[in-house]
């Protein structure tokens, strides 16, 4: 299936682990010319090699932290020295906190809501007035199952994907006039077959889950899981990748203001 993505311009945010990682190879496959975003230069340097075998287009790698209020603006310059920017891929995402709200500090709320939602608005914002102009564009939001049914004991990161879900969809109805299409892919548990996949600042290496949900009653624990109606538990990278790419491509043109679950009938 050719997807037309061959010299087109992609950013991809968080691209150096699980998730963003497999996003950023995927269209490297296509030979599109792709900025990957992250914070671990080692695990972009990886990257960067990996891409370059797999693809025919060019990979850049781009060290920021898209918390930085700054980055986003600087991450488009150096997008649009490569061309107009043609896809986005907001992938940045993760737990700050976990607990009942009813315990919660407010003074970390806000990082669950940046870092979720945050980055998405100043990212978008940064590469849509090139579409708007050009009249064309694809942005793919990365969400989460989360934003469609609640993580019990992750109410602020919960909320935050909510709202990428609530945003995908308004921003589909404002820029469809000027040929841009905006979509979300919401995974359940995602996790890598690849233990090189996992960069210093991913959530999935070392005790990160451990950590953030320390002292939970059992009960409570049990609650958090919910069961899939395939033979695995959680869903592999390469699989919200393949998604990924679909929705930026011609052959979903007609697709706009969506958000596709990819939970292994989790959600029946």
């Amino acid at each position: 299936m050719d997807t037309a993505l061959a010299g087109k311009t992609v950013i991809i945010t968080g691209a150096t682990a699980n998730i963003g990682r497999a996003i950023a190879l995927a269209f490297a496959a296509e030979g599109a010319n792709v900025l990957g975003v992250g914070r671990d230069e080692q695990a972009g340097a990886k990257l960067t090699e990996l891409a370059s075998e797999r693809g025919n287009g060019s990979f850049t790698f781009f060290a920021a932290d898209m918390t930085d209020p700054d980055a986003a603006s600087r991450v488009q310059e150096a997008a649009s020295a490569i061309g107009p920017v043609d896809v986005l891929v907001n992938n940045v995402g993760g737990n700050v906190a976990a607990g009942f709200f009813a315990e919660s500090d407010p003074d970390i709320w806000a990082g669950d809501l940046d870092l979720n939602f945050g980055t998405v608005l100043r990212m978008t914002h940064a590469v849509l007035p090139g579409m708007i102009e050009r009249q064309s564009g694809a942005i793919v939001n990365i969400g989460s199952t989360a934003g469609l049914v609640g993580d019990y004991m992750l109410p602020v990161y919960s909320a935050a994907k909510s709202a990428v879900h609530g945003f995908t969809k308004v921003l589909a109805k404002e820029v469809g006039q000027h040929g841009v299409r905006v979509n979300c892919v919401a995974p359940y548990g995602t996790m890598s077959r690849d233990p090189e996949a996992f960069s210093s600042g991913s959530r999935f290496k070392g005790d990160f889950f451990a950590r953030l949900f320390a002292g939970t009653a059992p009960e409570d624990a049990a609650k958090r899981a919910r069961t899939t109606v395939l033979e695995r538990p959680m869903a592999y990278p390469e699989e919200v990748a393949s998604l990924s790419v679909w929705l930026a491509s011609e052959n979903a043109a007609f697709v706009t203001g969506q958000v596709y679950p990819i939970d292994g009938g989790s959600l029946l």
